[in-house]
């Protein structure tokens, strides 16, 4: 039975002794998604659909939606690491494996910047509704093809919007995994029981995200981005002298990759820059360190970046 946790650490969250005693650690997730949409062209059942600028066309190739897709891989991917390397951002990349396998170069390029290679499934799709051992297969493949990519192991997982009710005992199953995103309900990992083992999770956020640029979510220019942004890291950050957290802050290369958006990304990590105090963090490393205040024994899999 699927049992819901709505107390959490009940108001008494744990000191989480960041290094350097940082009051914030700040988690930069960019998804790589671009390859793996759905698409009629490629032979799936339908076409993806996306709430920015292109019309739902079903029953024929949406050319126009690959397009849109494929200027993240292209061009916004690039703007986005070139970004992150002037402020000396370490992040963590959610790859679709199909995706990755249609542009090796990601995985070449990220690795040799020292950024993490995590799992968001085999293809961008949900898995709510998988039957169970369709599920566990896809996890396989989805490991072993980032692995035959990227000479590397994905140490994460992030499904697209809601996990099945298996994902999480599927995912510790495996054997490899150290933490999971699968949750939006705190501002620091946590660690679950699952299959009678201690696994991570740390929290992913659907509000300090570009996703909100798509029609009707909530953002229309780049300073609705990093103005949302500092404004949530500038709360935790004073909650931080005597109780840090984490943030997450959630990036797609069509999206805040565009060179009309991209100013609310350096706004935000120029802001973050001169504040101090915080720690820049892939999630692996952050779930690792929770897992060694816990006292746990984490997988001692090849590293994921």
């Amino acid at each position: 039975m699927h049992r819901r946790d709505l107390a959490g650490y009940r108001g008494r969250p744990p000191h989480p002794h960041w290094p350097d005693e940082a009051r914030l650690a700040v988690s930069v997730v960019v998804n790589i998604e671009e390859g793996a949409e759905l698409s009629l062209a490629d032979g799936d059942e339908r076409n993806e659909t996306t709430h920015e600028i292109v019309e739902d066309l079903q029953g024929a190739p949406n050319l126009c939606m690959e397009s849109h897709f494929e200027y993240g891989s292209r061009v916004g991917y690039w703007r986005i690491m070139e970004l992150l390397a002037r402020y000396e951002v370490p992040a963590t990349l959610n790859t679709c494996a199909r995706a990755l396998e249609r542009t090796p170069w990601v995985a070449e390029d990220a690795l040799a910047r020292g950024h993490e290679i995590a799992c968001h499934g085999y293809r961008w799709e949900e898995q709510a509704r998988m039957d169970e051992d369709a599920e566990r297969a896809m996890i396989h493949k989805a490991v072993a093809s980032i692995r035959e990519v990227a000479g590397v192991r994905p140490l994460g997982w992030h499904t697209r919007s809601s996990s099945s009710l298996n994902t999480r005992r599927l995912l510790v199953e495996e054997g490899g995994f150290v933490y999971d995103s699968n949750a939006y309900n705190d501002d620091l990992p946590y660690v679950v029981e699952v299959a009678g083992k201690s696994h991570i999770v740390v929290p992913y956020s659907f509000d300090t995200n570009d996703m909100r640029f798509q029609a009707g979510r909530g953002f229309e220019h780049a300073e609705d981005f990093s103005r949302y942004c500092v404004e949530a890291a500038d709360w935790l950050w004073r909650e931080g002298t005597s109780s840090p957290k984490m943030m997450t802050v959630g990036l797609h290369t069509r999206i805040i990759g565009r060179p009309g958006r991209i100013g609310g990304l350096e706004r935000f990590l120029r802001h973050l820059r001169e504040r101090g105090g915080v720690w820049f963090a892939r999630r692996v490393d952050i779930a690792r360190h929770w897992g060694r205040l816990q006292g746990l024994d984490l997988p001692a899999a090849a590293d994921g970046g």
